[in-house]
């Protein structure tokens, strides 16, 4: 952990950006806005999902931002979803680059006739973040699924 009895105020901003910048991602997901997500990344961006966080192989490995359009589309087979995110903490910090780490629940719905279903993940964010024309966004996200839950909503 850092020690921060003093912190400039372009570090407070940076700090502020990059933890907006990983809330934008979870409203854009719920909000079904995969055009805002996608704008969160570099074009050139590296996001690998691991399905199941023991098993090194993962399910996804992309390398652009156009690559995740039908990622983040598949949110549209659920009723519902809320991401909800717990801390995130940034691990590095310079001028122009970052690393970090964030967690999430991530609750998703489906109706089929009368019958509702919930899943939650319990996901975690490794990330990369680059400072662009002053914007801070994902050069690299790794996602991994640590457990899942599905059961009946009444």
């Amino acid at each position: 952990m850092s020690k921060h009895t003093t912190i400039s105020s372009n570090e407070a901003a940076d700090r502020l950006a990059i933890r907006e910048l990983i809330e934008a991602y979870a409203y854009c997901a719920d909000g079904r806005n995969a055009k805002g997500q996608m704008a969160l990344f570099t074009a050139d961006t590296h996001f690998v999902v691991y399905m199941n966080a023991k098993d090194p192989t993962p399910a996804m490995d992309l390398h652009s931002r156009d690559a995740l359009a039908p990622v983040f589309a598949d949110l549209n087979k659920y009723d519902a979803t809320t991401h909800f995110v717990g801390q995130s903490t940034i691990l590095t910090l310079e001028a122009n680059r970052a690393t970090g780490i964030a967690y999430c629940l991530a609750h998703h719905v489906t109706v089929d006739g009368d019958k509702r279903r919930l899943m939650v993940a319990s996901l975690r964010y490794l990330d990369k973040f680059v400072k662009m024309d002053g914007a801070w966004l994902f050069e690299e996200r790794l996602l991994y699924v640590d457990w899942q839950e599905e059961r009946a909503l009444s």
